[in-house]
């Protein structure tokens, strides 16, 4: 039975620590200058709809990395683009192709295309969640960490896909996660209450000073996101007093990390001497991208990698 990975919970606990665990190795290997084609002859396809630098470039790389080719399809070159059902393109991609990755407006496409292809399907992005970036994220979490139980994560700012994933995640990282944003830029109700409903601790607030108060972990993110351009000035006047700054930086526990899943907008959500001062993990995360992604990429094409020899 084939899998996907439309959300972070499509993956159990302990398959989650598997696709760390191999990410980490991964990642050895390729610092070490030693061969892994685990895909050699395997092909994936990437459908983007959004623009994309991380996305494409960690994919693309990764395969290559893997042994594998990637192939970036743009949906306007494609018969999609003039009207072909997305239920025909997921069923020929299918026999073309070993897995699709899909980067999209809306979470309602990929999910109609998973529901008719025959092969993996991955979230590369949606209006609803980002499961691979927060794959990553905690993959850079636990290198610094090791255990994730216990900590807190405070998210300031837009409650968007990322936030989502990170809220969805709690059941299986153990961590708490503490959201700070205006009313009525909350999170999705239904995500919160399906992380609280398998044991996540998600909390809501409304001032970023009580979400970074003793934090272990502080997160943002842009607050104008792809297709929400029309809104920028009134998000910008909305989000004021949520720059990740110094002075939030202090309330947090002594030597926390800050995390951003880029593109940034220094000076608005995080500030210039934040985003590269040591405390940032920023470009840990982009990096983490490839090797995380190819751990997935392993795992849902021939169901991980093989032991150590």
């Amino acid at each position: 039975m084939k899998k996907d990975f439309l959300s972070i919970l499509d993956v159990e606990s302990d398959e989650l620590e598997g696709i760390i665990a191999d990410a980490m190795r991964l990642k050895r290997l390729k610092s070490d200058g030693v061969a892994h084609e685990y895909l050699k002859g395997k092909n994936l396809g990437m459908i983007f709809e959004k623009a994309s630098t991380r996305t494409r470039v960690s994919f693309e790389a990764g395969m290559s990395d893997l042994g594998g080719h990637a192939l970036f399809l743009n949906p306007q070159d494609m018969q999609v683009g003039r009207g072909e059902e997305i239920r025909d393109t997921a069923r020929v991609l299918s026999r073309y192709l070993d897995a699709v990755m899909i980067r999209a407006y809306s979470h309602a496409t990929i999910e109609e295309f998973a529901r008719h292809a025959t092969i993996p399907v991955i979230n590369g992005l949606s209006d609803r969640l980002h499961p691979c970036q927060v794959l990553a994220d905690i993959m850079t979490l636990r290198e610094r960490f090791g255990d994730l139980r216990g900590l807190k994560l405070a998210w300031i700012g837009d409650g968007n896909n990322v936030c989502n994933s990170w809220i969805l995640s709690t059941p299986l990282t153990g961590m708490e996660v503490v959201v700070a944003c205006p009313p009525r830029y909350r999170p999705e109700e239904g995500v919160v209450e399906r992380a609280r409903a398998a044991g996540g601790r998600v909390t809501m607030v409304t001032e970023p000073e009580e979400a970074v108060c003793d934090a272990d972990v502080l997160y943002t993110d842009i607050w104008v996101s792809m297709g929400n351009e029309e809104e920028r000035a009134e998000r910008l006047q909305a989000f004021q007093g949520y720059t990740i700054d110094s002075r939030l930086l202090d309330l947090a526990v002594p030597g926390a990390p800050v995390m951003h899943c880029l593109p940034a907008h220094r000076g608005e959500e995080i500030t210039d001497d934040v985003l590269e001062g040591p405390q940032s993990i920023v470009w840990d995360q982009a990096e983490n991208r490839l090797h995380a992604q190819k751990a997935l990429l392993v795992w849902l094409i021939r169901g991980g990698m093989p032991p150590k020899e």
